[in-house]
């Protein structure tokens, strides 16, 4: 294995990091934020709804532009930016403005979510191995460091602001570094036919997009309601409420980082498909739970489940065509879209019903990963040829 592939692995696994550890200080200073402005909860609720808007907006435009311009190009532009923008999102001094910093920092960050994984595309094509599952657990790390820094800030009495603008003057110059590390996109540097990305994916794509799309949405409705489950329903005190997402993101980084092994042994298909019943039974003993400790006990399970579905989706996509990176796109747009409706679809069954009624909706999205999976191929090689990509990427060059 040469070095410049080594290199360009740990540039890639940095990149998930960097993007974990923005987008984590975004989402743990977020009450700081409100009260910086004086925002209401529905203030709040726009504020994330724009960024997620922003992502979501920017992916569904990535098929054409990672065709035209490649993730090493889209990096090189979109991962400086969104440090900028969450340095914008620090300062804003009123409501309107955070509003546009927000929006920035989404579009931004939508771009480096599709840009990174298909960058990782074409390292594990390049290696001839699955390597996907390892590059996602960097977003964890991430994720956990802006916890961790998040809390730390916090303890020192930083202001939203002071911290934020840290984060940002760490990550910028961090991101022009690593970007030097990337491999060039095969086919978009070969210069793909613009018309490319208009033509209809291969039906595998969508297929996939609805199992990140379930996986996402499981993510989401951990993120957003484990800890009011677990004070509410459960009767925890906040501080033990508030280990829920912690706990769940351990889970994920142990599965993530043991992901990759155990794809090459047993294969994608039979994997996401144990995957998804993984995370229906798991999540099944936290919405029956009789107490708080056995509700966090299990949400690390559910971690584990749930933490390979989304990469290897990611992963298969990349591998699907000979255009990666709109491929990815398309299926990081679905994928993502399950992230935005999560809380709405819960927030709106727990009206009706209860939350445990509405967090119930995980353990039905974990059969439905389970029964998408046995439709995809039974035979794919986990990525092309190593040789055969290296010849790719050396014509590229």
């Amino acid at each position: 294995m040469t070095r410049d592939l080594r290199t360009a692995r740990t540039g890639a696994v940095l990149t998930f990091v960097l993007a974990g550890l923005m987008c984590g200080s975004m989402t743990v200073r977020i009450p700081a934020l409100s009260d910086k402005l004086g925002l209401s909860e529905a203030s709040v609720g726009v504020t994330l709804l724009v960024w997620g808007l922003g992502a979501l907006v920017t992916m569904q435009s990535m098929r054409a532009v990672m065709a035209r311009f490649g993730s090493r190009s889209i990096l090189r532009v979109a991962a400086p930016l969104t440090a900028t923008a969450l340095a914008l999102l620090a300062v804003a001094p009123s409501f309107p403005l955070a509003v546009v910093a927000s929006g920035l920092f989404g579009m931004a960050f939508g771009a480096v979510d599709v840009a990174m994984n298909a960058q990782g595309s074409v390292v594990e094509r390049a290696y001839g191995r699955p390597l996907m599952n390892g590059m996602h657990a960097g977003w964890c790390a991430g994720a956990i460091g802006a916890g961790l820094l998040g809390t730390a800030a916090i303890a020192a009495g930083l202001s939203i602001t002071t911290h934020l603008v840290l984060v940002a003057l760490l990550a910028l110059p961090a991101t022009v570094l690593v970007s030097r590390t990337y491999l060039p996109d095969p086919v978009a540097a070969a210069g793909a036919a613009p018309a490319a990305p208009r033509r209809r994916m291969p039906p595998m794509i969508y297929l996939l997009g609805v199992i990140a799309f379930c996986a996402f949405m499981v993510e989401g409705t951990v993120a957003d309601w484990n800890g009011l489950y677990l004070r509410d329903a459960l009767g925890a005190p906040e501080a033990v409420a508030a280990l829920g997402y912690p706990i769940f993101e351990a889970g994920m980084l142990a599965g993530r980082l043991a992901g990759d092994r155990v794809r090459a042994r047993f294969g994608a298909r039979g994997m996401m498909a144990a995957s998804g019943l993984a995370t229906a039974a798991t999540f099944g003993v936290v919405i029956t739970a009789p107490s708080a400790p056995v509700a966090l006990a299990a949400m690390l399970f559910v971690g584990v489940a749930v933490a390979t579905v989304s990469p290897m989706a990611m992963s298969l996509a990349g591998e699907a065509t000979d255009t990666p990176g709109p491929a990815i796109a398309q299926t990081g747009a679905m994928g993502y879209a399950g992230l935005l409706l999560g809380p709405v679809i819960i927030g709106f069954l727990s009206d009706l019903a209860t939350l445990r009624v509405g967090l119930g909706i995980a353990v039905l999205l974990g059969v439905l990963i389970a029964v998408v999976a046995r439709f995809l191929p039974r035979h794919r090689a986990a990525a092309v040829p190593a040789e055969t990509a290296r010849r790719e990427l050396s014509m590229a060059a």
